[in-house]
């Protein structure tokens, strides 16, 4: 059995010092897992945040005790360090959590609790606060940095619309759902089918390939002989990558549609030519690279894990550091108005609208929170992976030569449905 803490574990250093924090916090992390390709780099941003607001005086003076532990992206390990985080005297103030799986097994537990969950899942299902939707259980202590799963891909089947349009094809386009048969990937299905007819596209049956790596030639082939053109990939980078491979080794001609998870820098290397003209949402409004005004600071938070200040930081590191600042600021807001209970800290992130933490302005997307919805972003930042030669060389070179570039294509701003809430 794997037991590891991060705050021990080479491949994420934390650097967070001992402390004899009063403020507990809790880090759940995919550092071995099936989501660990993505999940490494989200946990280390999470981290190296957490860390940084420390090193700046904590939360009003108070130092935070984080503890990361990686779960494996297990669900039972999940619940059991839920327990001990909050069956103790030192209950957690919050939690950073990861997966969809656990983060839709946990929500009860944090609902009674009272413990506001920060999830690296964007699970329509734990949207809706209330449960008035009436299309999920009332989920009011969870909220993540992102659109959700659902929104996000309901921004790219518009998008997939037009460009059908734009590239003056006729007769509807053919859409398919393709990823492993779990809460994860399964999250946005029904949203984006109905979405996808009513946009006008024929739905193909879903196409199941499992979250881990392997030889998907049978699952292209399925596509292919369907006439797929607009494809939705639900898992992440690294069965993904195996999946564009598979696909362009039997002569595809899809337009495949990542998750948030599902394409990054480190993806399109890996992938090489396969990931060529692959889009996914972005949820941060700056990549590496650029020049917005929170990139000095992301670069400071940066050198919290690399002093030297020449790690290259895919996508998922800065939405990691957005997620950890939107719960620092909003542990910062309870303090000072009543302390940090747990629905104090909840009321934290109903404060502000158009909300970007202080000094990422240009980094972390404006986002909102409500009593009555925690769909905190609803602007989908839509991007293509760019890769034009062999990929062999090391990331950083690949990026500053533009072999790899992700581009933006799109931003679709979506309406705040009520009906699309909790789906």
């Amino acid at each position: 059995m794997l037991r590891l803490s991060l705050a021990s574990a080479a491949a994420l250093a934390l650097s967070l010092p001992a402390l004899a924090a009063e403020i507990p916090i809790g880090h759940l992390a995919d550092q071995s897992g099936a989501t660990s390709d993505v999940g490494v780099p989200y946990a280390q941003g999470v981290a190296d945040a957490l860390a940084y607001v420390n090193r700046k005086g904590g939360i009003k003076g108070e130092k935070m005790n984080v503890e990361s532990v990686d779960y494996g992206y297990q669900v039972p390990r999940a619940v059991a360090l839920y327990k001990k985080w909050t069956g103790g005297r030192d209950k957690v103030a919050a939690i950073q959590g990861w997966g969809t799986a656990d983060t839709e097994a946990l929500s009860a537990f944090v609902t009674k609790d009272e413990i506001p969950y920060i999830s690296g899942s964007y699970a329509a299902q734990v949207s809706d606060p209330t449960g008035a939707s009436g299309k999920a259980k009332a989920a009011p202590y969870n909220f993540f940095y992102g659109p959700s799963y659902s929104d996000a891909l309901r921004a790219m089947l518009m998008w997939a619309a037009d460009d059908w349009k734009a590239k003056g094809r006729t007769g509807k386009p053919k859409y398919v759902h393709m990823g492993g048969n779990h809460p994860y990937p399964n999250s946005p299905k029904e949203a984006g089918e109905a979405m996808a007819k009513d946009l006008g596209f024929e739905v193909l049956p879903a196409i199941v390939f499992a979250l881990a790596p392997g030889d998907y030639t049978a699952q292209c082939l399925t596509a292919k002989n369907a006439g797929a053109n607009y494809a939705y990939l639900g898992n992440t980078g690294g069965s993904n990558i195996s999946l564009l491979k598979s696909c362009k080794s039997v002569g595809t001609d899809i337009q495949f549609m990542g998750n948030v998870w599902g394409m990054d820098e480190n993806a399109a290397k890996a992938a090489g030519e396969a990931a060529n003209g692959v889009v996914f949402p972005v949820r941060t409004a700056a990549v590496s690279g650029s020049t917005a005004p929170g990139m000095a600071m992301a670069a400071e938070i940066s050198k919290v894990s690399d002093a030297a200040g020449t790690a290259y930081r895919p996508v998922h590191y800065y939405t990691g550091i957005c997620a950890a600042l939107y719960m620092t600021e909003a542990l910062a807001w309870a303090k000072d108005n009543g302390g940090l209970a747990g629905p104090n800290v909840r009321k934290g992130f109903y404060q502000k609208k158009d909300w970007v933490p202080a000094g990422m302005e240009g980094v972390c997307v404006p986002s909102t929170w409500s009593p009555t919805d925690h769909r905190g972003m609803m602007e989908v930042h839509i991007y293509r992976a760019k890769v034009s030669g062999p990929t062999d060389g090391a990331l950083p070179d690949l990026i500053k030569a533009g072999t790899i570039k992700l581009e933006p294509v799109k931003t679709v701003t979506l309406p705040r449905k009520s009906e699309w809430q909790g789906w």
